[in-house]
């Protein structure tokens, strides 16, 4: 196994199930619960120095969805060329997420996945098997739709053991 595939194995690990399309909705009201339940202070709230705000992390959920979502509709459509990475801490220091309110990045958040959703749906099977390349590596389009799953769970599960416990009620 690559290193590569060791990688996105972690997130692949994380689908509660094997009907990873049904877990898309799942991963998206466990999120959309947690956030909801937030105040404005506690979205301000990150565990350690140097660590994402609750904020910039929901925000990091979507611009990585958003990144996920190209390289799905790249790949679907026969893209040849290797698609490129990103660097998500850079991304997360240039989206000035602490300065949006909570709510607006909920309803970006809820309307990136359903773009996800009804993108993921339009394809037919062997769309969805077509192999491509991004950041330098073989991926199916469906591998990466499942990613879009595995890491809003790897996120969740953050949220839940290092943020949560440590919020100011």
């Amino acid at each position: 196994m690559t290193e590569f595939q060791k990688y996105i194995q972690r997130y692949l690990d994380l689908i509660p199930s094997g009907k990873w399309q049904e877990e898309i909705q799942r991963s998206e009201e466990k999120t959309t619960n947690i956030y909801s339940a937030l105040s404005e202070e506690q979205s301000h709230f990150a565990y350690a120095e140097g660590k994402w705000t609750l904020k910039e992390l929901l925000l990091h959920l979507s611009d990585t969805e958003r990144v996920f979502q190209y390289r799905i509709l790249a790949i679907a459509r026969g893209e040849q060329k290797d698609l490129p990475g990103f660097d998500e801490n850079e991304y997360a220091n240039n989206s000035h997420a602490n300065d949006r309110s909570l709510k607006s990045l909920l309803d970006e958040y809820q309307l990136v996945r359903k773009s996800s959703k009804i993108l993921l749906e339009s394809l037919q099977p062997d769309a969805l098997a077509t192999v491509g390349n991004a950041n330098g590596n073989s991926i199916s389009a469906e591998t990466v739709g499942k990613l879009i799953v595995g890491h809003n769970y790897h996120h969740l599960n953050v949220i839940e053991e290092r943020y949560l416990p440590n919020l100011k009620k």
